[in-house]
């Protein structure tokens, strides 16, 4: 396994449509080893999400790690995933803002209006089809990642750009009220 280089904000790669990955090579070894140095990479520097194009693979890849629920003892919001050629449909018009990082935009913090509630289809790693909805702070999770699959970073999205903060001050300031909020 390895850690990768993570491209960070006016790296080209960031900018462009990532390609679709064809089906029959999902299981080949040089995707399954992408996948595995982006968990190890997302782990190395904290993330709960990376898209292969933060690593300079312009592909349409994504992985998140495990999201546990505040609410429960020991319970997840979500589970470890992998998602190939994703695609979301949202299922509501409600909104919900949370405080987004990036490790592509590294020390910044900003809120960051998402649809609450979607249904999320692709591949998993071994070329099973996904269809699920989520929502919450997981639907938030996968609409940034899949963003980068079409050349978006959170800024794009954010609608004040007030609450954008150094990690820094965002601790000192923002991290009590960085939950989620409507929109």
């Amino acid at each position: 396994m390895a850690i990768l280089k993570v491209a960070r904000l006016g790296h080209p790669v960031l900018r462009r449509i990532a390609d679709p990955i064809e089906p029959g090579r999902i299981k080949s070894p040089d995707i399954q080893r992408l996948i595995d140095d982006m968990f190890d990479t997302m782990a190395e520097y904290g993330g709960v999400g990376l898209a292969a194009p933060q690593v300079h693979s312009s592909l349409q890849l994504l992985v998140t790690e495990e999201i546990p629920d505040p609410d429960s003892d020991g319970g997840y919001l979500a589970q470890r995933s992998v998602v190939i050629n994703p695609k979301i449909t949202f299922l509501t018009a409600e909104e919900v803002a949370y405080f987004e990082g990036c490790l592509s935009v590294p020390d910044f913090r900003g809120r960051v209006p998402r649809i609450r509630r979607i249904r999320l289809q692709g591949f998993d790693r071994d070329g099973n089809s996904i269809d699920r909805e989520v929502e919450g702070f997981p639907a938030v999770v996968y609409q940034h990642e899949v963003d980068h699959l079409n050349g978006i970073v959170f800024l794009d999205r954010m609608k004040d750009l007030s609450t954008l903060a150094y990690q820094l001050e965002f601790d000192r300031y923002w991290a009590a009220h960085a939950g989620e909020v409507a929109d």
